[in-house]
Order: C-alpha cells, then structure tokens, then sequence
C-alpha cells in the first residue's frame, strides 16, 4: 500500500513544479525577474507559499528549474553510435531543430537577455545548465567518430559549433527579433539536411586512392 501512496505524492509534486514552473516563466516574461516575486508566482500557480519554497527554496533555483525544463530532453548520454556520420549528425540535428523551435526557448533566451544587465548569473545559468551539456552531446559524438576512423575532424569543439549554428541561425535566432518569423516543418528538414551535407563534406572520412605501382 506505501508505494501506491509514495507514487501517488511523487506524481502531485511533479504536476505542483509543472505548474510553479509555468507561471513562474510567464511571470518573468511579463514583469522581468526582478518584479517576479516567488509569492507571486505561488499565487499565479494555485500552489501555497510553503509548496513553492519546499520545492524552489530561491527565485535562482527556479529559473535553473526553467533552464534544465527547457533543455531537459536532450541527455548529454544520448549520443548516437559511431560508424555513420551523416546518420548521427541527422539524430542530433533533428533534436536540436526540435528544441529551439519550440516557443518556450525563445521565450527563456528573451528572460536571459533583458535581465542581463542586473542579473549575468541568469546567462551563466542558462550556459552551463541548458546550453553547455547539449553542445558537449555533440561534441562528445564527433569525437567518437574521429576516434573510430570515420571522420576527419581535428577539433570537434569547433565542428560542433559549426553544425549547431547552421541551424540555430536560421531556426532560432531571427525569432528573438522577428516575431512573424515562421518555418514550416519541410523548411526546418531541408535546413537540417542542408546542415549534415555540409558536416559530411567537410569532415567526412574519405576513401584513400592507392597511386599506381610505377
């Protein structure tokens, strides 16, 4: 009877921080940060003061709730196995394509930003707690590839960035300042495939020619 209960408490909990933590983003989109007070956020979640600060003790540990929410889908040990790169870059592209394009990313970054002045911390947080475990993700699976033989990537920090700003950069980042900007599902594919050619003909492994015996 005591695990029945126990998962029946664990699942409320989870639907309590689901809802503190919806209100508490659209909180800090409407009033900044700073305006957003955690008594505030109770109230707009429908949860008790004492619930809030059980489960967030500071409004700092709220917003790292948000950040690792936002990213949460994408496990730096989830990588795909190496042995093709094209097939691997396409997994974490279509992931990422995914995730950026969902509206609540974009609506954390414009948190991050306008809040940046007063509270750097927030970026930082977002950094190393969102951005920075996706990023070694892809890091970590060209390194495999290197190492198996089957890519020529001398630097994969580098080809990491290279790979998720060809799509971030038509995906995400012209939504933070144009409100109108929509991609259409084929778009976002076609900016992914583009994406994984450009990898394969950069780094992919190419096969040796052997020179005619003189």
């Amino acid at each position: 009877m005591t695990p029945a209960l126990s998962a029946y408490h664990q699942r409320v909990a989870d639907e309590k921080r689901a809802l503190i933590v919806r209100a508490a983003t659209e909180l800090f989109l409407e009033l900044g940060y700073d305006r957003a007070s955690l008594a505030r956020v109770a109230e707009s979640a429908g949860v008790s003061k004492a619930t809030l600060f059980k489960q967030f003790p500071t409004k700092a540990a709220l917003f790292d709730a948000i950040v690792i929410d936002s990213w949460a889908e994408n496990d730096v040990a989830d990588v795909p196995p190496a042995g093709d790169l094209s097939a691997g870059l396409t997994v974490l592209g279509r992931r990422y394509a995914t995730l950026v394009s969902r509206p609540e990313m974009a609506d954390l970054f414009r948190i991050v930003i306008a809040e940046l002045p007063r509270f750097p911390e927030l970026a930082k947080a977002h950094f190393s707690q969102g951005k920075l475990p996706y990023f070694e993700s892809v890091r970590i699976y060209l390194s495999t590839e290197r190492d198996a033989g089957t890519a020529d990537i001398a630097d994969p920090e580098t080809a990491a960035t290279q790979f998720l700003g060809m799509i971030s950069n038509y995906l995400f980042w012209p939504r933070l300042v144009l409100p109108d900007w929509k991609v259409t599902p084929a778009r976002t594919t076609a900016v992914v495939d583009e994406a994984v050619r450009t990898m394969v003909a950069r780094y992919g492994e190419r096969p040796r020619r052997h020179r005619p015996a003189k």
